[in-house]
C-alpha cells in the first residue's frame, strides 16, 4: 500500500510542478540559466523542500541513478546552502529540482515569487493531507542528509 501512495504522490507532485511551471511563464521571469540563482547563499537565501517533493526528487534520481551519475561524477555531500547537484555552475537534477529552485530568479520580482511560492507549497501541504503523508518542510542540506 504504501508504494502504491508513494507513486500517487510523485505523480501528484509532478502535476503541480506543471502547474508551476506554466505558472512561472505567466509572471514572465526571465532566466538564461546561469546558475547564479542556484547559489542561493549569494542571494541570502536558503532553499527548503517538502516531504512529498523529496519524495519525487529521491525516487526519479534513483530511477536514473546508473546513467544520470556517469555524467555527475563531482556530485558531493550536502552542505549547508550549497546544492549537491550544481556542479560547475549548473543544475545537474534540473528535471526533478524543487519548487523553490523553480521559482526563484535572480532577476525576477520578489512579490510575484513569494506569492506563487505561497501557493503552492499550500498544495503540497493539501496533497499531504489527502494521501494522509506526513509534511515536513526542511531545509535542502538536512533533507538530502536524511537516509
Amino acid at each position: 500500500m504504501k508504494d502504491k501512495t508513494n507513486i500517487i504522490i510523485c505523480e501528484q507532485v509532478k502535476q503541480i510542478y506543471d502547474w508551476l511551471d506554466s505558472q512561472i511563464k505567466l509572471i514572465d521571469a526571465d532566466c538564461s540559466a546561469c546558475g547564479k540563482c542556484c547559489n542561493f547563499e549569494s542571494f541570502g537565501h536558503r532553499l527548503f523542500v517538502t516531504s512529498p517533493e523529496l519524495l519525487y526528487f529521491r525516487t526519479n534520481i534513483n530511477q536514473l541513478a546508473p546513467s544520470f551519475m556517469l555524467g555527475v561524477q563531482k556530485v558531493h555531500k550536502p552542505l549547508q546552502n550549497i546544492c549537491p547537484y550544481l556542479i560547475d555552475g549548473k543544475c545537474t537534477a534540473r528535471e526533478f529540482r524543487f519548487s523553490g529552485c523553480r521559482i526563484f530568479f535572480c532577476k525576477g520580482d520578489i512579490e510575484k515569487q513569494n506569492a506563487l511560492y505561497e501557493e503552492t507549497i499550500k498544495k503540497f501541504k493539501a496533497l499531504c493531507d489527502d494521501q494522509n503523508f506526513p509534511y515536513q518542510y526542511m531545509e535542502l542540506s538536512a533533507a538530502l542528509n536524511q537516509h
